[in-house]
């Protein structure tokens, strides 16, 4: 019976029709929930690669002579100059395939070898998610939930940049969205349009910067300003300036754990005192693989190898005492059951088939503004926070992994890239 790949090849090496080749290639993606398609050209051939779930997945190779067609029918699509191959070039198609209003995001590299294409897909005919419903486990969900709903700036951290910071942002917007405030939004770039707000995308080659539109949107009567990330001091004084002035910003900023926001603001040469009177909570995010329900495998917490014992440990050790979230800790904790992947034939033998959030949520408690005004260090801030019941990364993904969601495999690797 053939597959995918088999008619994928077939249309390829028909050679005679470049638009149904690159057709295909998008609505190939789709198919198998791609978020990028990658066009890699080597010495001798053309690989096609697309990235599903997290992962890059290498599809075919299909012969160099094609590459040029397929290339000039990508920039076509996209406005990009097609006799321009000498410097990276960026811009989008607006497409529609099987009734799915799509945006692709087009960049272009000169290697070596030719001209690579990305494509990052937007799909305009999905709902952004409701707040609750973002797989944020009850208390992180209460303190984000009360962070947005106060007039100081909160700031979304976000690393690596496959997170979907942007979900989280949109879906805290949108709940904010009502007809008796002024949003303000400036993004980069605008993925999807939201009703009712007020949205503009970053032009730096005409100075249309995030600072250059953050002072003009505090001459707009805004009530709530979303600025798509801090990048550099200037954006973050008027930030802060907004927040002091009863405005409510939303951000982001790369860094890898909220706690160490904390530090980097620092570092862009922003006085400690102006922090806890800015700023209210700090939310990390982590986007993890969610487990094939068609070939989980149940696996015993005695069957775990030595890290996964160790992480689960450390991450009960430092549970709060005396507290509700300590109560819930023991009761998940009494027949503790977790899955595993096996692979088959629905999820493609990958064992994973779509993801899940892990977050954390750093209140701005007296203990932290305490450890902040003395210039304490991220551990000692992530410390403070912890003791004041926050609930860590690590802690956020074991409670999925307990509830059936994730594999204790794919928390032990966000856990250590938080370490």
């Amino acid at each position: 019976m053939p597959t995918k790949v088999d008619e994928l090849k077939e249309e390829i090496y028909k050679w005679d029709n470049t638009q149904k080749i690159c057709d295909f290639i998008i609505w190939w993606a789709l198919e198998v929930w791609s978020s990028d398609i990658h066009i890699e050209p080597m010495t001798n051939s053309v690989r096609l690669r697309y990235r599903v779930d997290w992962s890059l997945r290498e599809i075919i190779e299909y012969p160099v002579f094609l590459h040029a067609q397929i290339i000039a029918r990508y920039k076509i699509m996209s406005w990009l100059k097609i006799d321009e191959s000498r410097k990276p070039q960026d811009w989008r198609i607006s497409t529609t395939i099987d009734w799915k209003a799509l945006d692709l995001r087009v960049s272009s590299l000169p290697t070596v070898s030719g001209e690579k294409i990305v494509m990052r897909i937007v799909d305009k005919s999905k709902k952004i998610p409701e707040l609750e419903n973002l797989w944020v486990e009850w208390r992180n969900g209460i303190l984000w939930a009360k962070a947005i709903s106060m007039p100081n700036w909160v700031v979304l951290t976000s690393w690596p940049t496959w997170s979907w910071k942007s979900t989280t942002l949109y879906s805290s917007v949108n709940k904010l969205n009502t007809p008796d405030v002024n949003i303000m939004t400036l993004e980069d770039p605008v993925e999807n349009v939201l009703d009712w707000i007020n949205q503009s995308q970053v032009h730096p080659d005409i100075w249309y910067t995030f600072a250059t539109w953050l002072k003009t949107a505090l001459r707009q009567d805004p009530d709530i300003i979303l600025v798509w990330e801090i990048r550099d001091k200037e954006t973050i004084d008027i930030a802060i300036e907004a927040s002091l002035t009863w405005h409510l910003v939303l951000s982001t900023i790369h860094t890898n754990s909220a706690a160490e926001t904390i530090t980097r603001i620092i570092n862009m040469w922003i006085q400690p005192f102006l922090l806890p009177a800015a700023i209210n909570a700090i939310m990390a995010q982590r986007l993890i693989r969610r487990l094939c329900k068609h070939c989980k495998k149940e696996i015993r917490p005695e069957e775990l190898d030595e890290n996964m014992q160790k992480m689960i440990k450390k991450a009960i050790a430092r549970t709060p005492k005396d507290e509700l979230l300590s109560r819930v800790w023991e009761e998940i904790l009494k027949n503790p059951i977790f899955y595993t992947a096996v692979g088959c034939p629905e999820c493609q033998n990958v064992w994973y088939k779509g993801r899940v959030w892990m977050y954390e949520v750093l209140e701005i408690t007296p203990k932290v503004k305490h450890m902040i005004l003395k210039w304490n260090s991220w551990i000692e801030i992530n410390d403070a926070a912890i003791e004041d019941w926050m609930i860590s990364l690590e802690q956020d993904g074991i409670m999925k992994a307990l509830n059936w969601h994730t594999s204790l495999e794919e928390v032990y690797e966000a856990a250590k890239e938080n370490a």
